[in-house]
């Protein structure tokens, strides 16, 4: 029989959910040819073992671990492009969307009135009752505000993570998605630039059968980032932004170490048989260290989210090389503009320029040696 649908399911500390969910697939979907892309981004959990394991018993199950890199919306692409299936669903491994949705899903766009077709948490017919979180509610119900003005298309929950659409409408546009953040049918309504007909279907929201969500402290952000991305990311690359909006806070943060240690000690340097300018140094100092101390958490933390690094030796690490990263990115900084200085440049320009440079160089070499690879 021909394959009729590929269903995706990014997962990430997810091997608990697995079996279950393959066969209440199976259940939902018989008479349709159907396979499962499980694209596990290298849980620790051992979910990829989990999901070869199952693949040895059935083989419409295949799975995709990728290392060094994560992101539900980028595992949502990948697993997308990875099938042979003229249609491509995408949906949560961990039960909270229902698979019975599917088939009804799979017809409208194979009826060809329908190029993409979603189940919605807050249509008519639909619940969030079983999922137990209003708060999550009324957050989702602001964001998909938001989304709408972004992609122009008046949806009920355009923020939803369980939709289908064909794979050539994905693989066309493939190339052009951002990738970032958590919501990959924000990213394709966004991107695409053909008006896509929607079909949308009310959907019973449940909760998590096992584990913890994976949307951690940090969804808001990447929901934010998501829209910086289609807004300005043809412009200024989307990292190196987060990267010069964390240094410019880190900025902010020196000064006012530096003023509080002035203020503390500065007196007490005075009557001491330090040198004068000892208070600056040591201000200046500890300045530094706590501000570059701050862009380097902020930064694991958000902007190289997909690579964070986790544990003390890792983080220690990391800390150290981002310190040696920042003193080399000084010393470019303050090289240019004395050079351009010296060529007749006002200093200020030039130092804006030294900024900029050390900045470029500061963010280079960080996502080469902190949180990329040799």
């Amino acid at each position: 029989m021909t394959l009729r649908l590929g269903v995706v399911l990014p997962t990430y500390n997810e091997r608990k959910n697995l079996r279950g969910m393959i066969q209440r697939l199976d259940k939902a979907l018989g008479g349709i040819p159907w396979e499962a892309i499980i694209v596990d981004d290298n849980s620790p959990d051992g979910t990829s073992d989990e999901a070869r394991a199952i693949a040895q018993e059935d083989s419409r199950v295949r799975v995709i671990q990728r290392i060094g890199r994560r992101g539900l919306s980028s595992a949502a692409i990948e697993g997308m492009c990875a099938t042979a299936a003229p249609v491509v669903a995408v949906m949560d491994a961990d039960h909270q969307h229902d698979p019975e949705l599917l088939p009804g899903m799979l017809a409208a766009i194979e009826s060809g009135e329908y190029d993409l077709s979603y189940a919605s948490r807050f249509a008519e017919g639909a619940s969030t009752e079983e999922w137990g979180r209003p708060d999550r509610v009324k957050a989702s119900n602001f964001a998909n505000k938001i989304a709408n003005k972004v992609t122009g298309v008046e949806l009920t929950d355009p923020m939803s993570g369980y939709f289908m659409l064909k794979s050539e409408v994905l693989r066309g546009d493939a190339h052009r998605l951002s990738g970032v953040g958590f919501k990959i049918l924000l990213d394709i309504l966004a991107t695409v630039e053909t008006p896509l007909r929607i079909k949308e279907v009310p959907m019973n929201f449940a909760a998590r059968a096992e584990g913890e969500s994976k949307l951690d402290r940090t969804v808001v952000f990447e929901f934010l980032v998501g829209l910086y991305d289609k807004w300005l990311g043809r412009w200024i690359p989307t990292r190196f932004a987060l990267f010069g909006t964390i240094g410019g806070l880190g900025v902010v943060v020196h000064m006012a170490v530096l003023a509080a240690v002035l203020g503390l000690f500065g007196e007490a340097f005075k009557v001491s048989h330090y040198p004068k300018e000892a208070a600056f140094i040591a201000g200046q100092t500890t300045a530094a260290l706590v501000a570059m101390t701050f862009n380097f958490v902020l930064n694991n933390e958000l902007t190289y989210a997909d690579k964070r690094l986790r544990g003390f030796v890792p983080l220690c690490t990391g800390w150290v090389r981002f310190l040696i990263t920042c003193a080399f990115g000084l010393l470019a900084n303050i090289g240019a503009a004395t050079a351009l200085v010296r060529l007749g440049f006002n200093p200020y320009p030039a130092a804006i320029v030294g900024i900029v440079l050390g900045s470029v160089w500061n963010f280079a070499l960080s996502s080469k040696f902190v949180w990329g690879k040799y």
